[in-house]
């Protein structure tokens, strides 16, 4: 995860840890199979619809069916949508060097507001406050990267899915690793993070590699660019910022296929809006489906993330 956090961002955030990836294993364990044949774990990430920039090498998947055609819900009651967000997580909500709220999470959703035709309203609050506001009838929406796990769906009801967070390898640019598969990568130095969800990934599907364990990520990350293993494993988001950024050095960048199992890498992030409320989430599913079909949302990704991720 990018920056610092308190526990309730760490749970409601967070990528499956450690254990919870040990105590689904046995309903995951295929799911963890193919990807490591290169084909997406999750079905809906399946290149069912999708578009790539091969000179940005940047790849926007659906996260959503495309097909059947979704039926416009009906709007006639829906005049305006609250949202609520905070504004201290860049890239996907912050205020900017003009005093702007922007961001991924912002962008998204004036962009459903503006296909909808629909007025919007984005409100920052502290993120241990979201949900309380929602509750209190003070906003209509969360659209602040908040994960769908058990303990917010016990909570809420959520859109499709906007976004995922995948786990890929990252390796030096001056080496001539070709695809990361585990009969590619016995015997090879791989960082990651000790005790996380991509060390038990690691042992579980890559036994062969010569797993090496680091208390940060700064650190793992320090010791690819160093050399001292030939290769990390981690969360291909804050991943995405650490190659296209000064602390990396130009050293390094992403090889081979994106890890998306859910057991082990979360659900994804979603709009969270008061159990029950169906007419809104409807019409946040229409407008992110006709987002993306329209290119807009494709547009969007490219302006926070022009080191693509998936």
């Amino acid at each position: 995860m990018i920056g610092g956090c308190n526990n309730l961002r760490m749970m409601l955030r967070a990528r499956a840890g450690l254990l919870a990836a040990l105590a689904l294993f046995g309903v995951v364990a295929l799911a963890g199979v193919v990807a490591l044949a290169g084909v997406v774990a999750l079905g809906s990430v399946a290149a069912r619809a999708a578009s790539h920039d091969p000179a940005r090498d940047v790849y926007v998947p659906a996260l959503w069916p495309i097909e059947p055609r979704l039926e416009k819900p009906d709007l006639s009651k829906l005049l305006t949508i609250r949202f609520l967000t905070e504004s201290d997580y860049p890239p996907f909500n912050f205020v900017d060097e003009h005093g702007r709220l922007v961001g991924f999470n912002v962008d998204i959703a004036r962009a459903i507001c503006d296909d909808l035709k629909i007025d919007c309203v984005i409100r920052t609050r502290a993120w241990d406050k979201l949900l309380s506001e929602l509750d209190a009838g003070r906003g209509d929406a969360i659209i602040a990267s908040l994960a769908v796990t058990e303990e917010t769906r016990a909570r809420l009801d959520f859109s499709d899915r906007y976004y995922i967070t995948p786990a890929r390898f990252a390796v030096r640019l001056d080496t001539g690793y070709g695809d990361m598969v585990p009969v590619g990568l016995a015997g090879r130095s791989v960082g990651v993070v000790a005790g996380s969800a991509h060390e038990a990934y690691l042992r579980q599907f890559f036994a062969d590699a010569r797993v090496v364990t680091f208390a940060s990520r700064e650190e793992t990350r320090a010791a690819l660019k160093d050399r001292v293993v030939e290769a990390l494993f981690d969360d291909a988001i804050s991943l995405s910022f650490w190659i296209g950024g000064t602390a990396s050095q130009n050293c390094c960048g992403f090889r081979g296929e994106a890890y998306y199992d859910p057991a082990y890498f979360g659900e994804g992030i979603a709009i969270g809006v008061v159990k029950g409320n169906d007419d809104l989430r409807r019409a946040l599913d229409y407008g992110l489906r006709r987002i993306y079909k329209s290119g807009k949302y494709e547009e969007i990704f490219l302006r926070y993330f022009p080191i693509g991720f998936y």
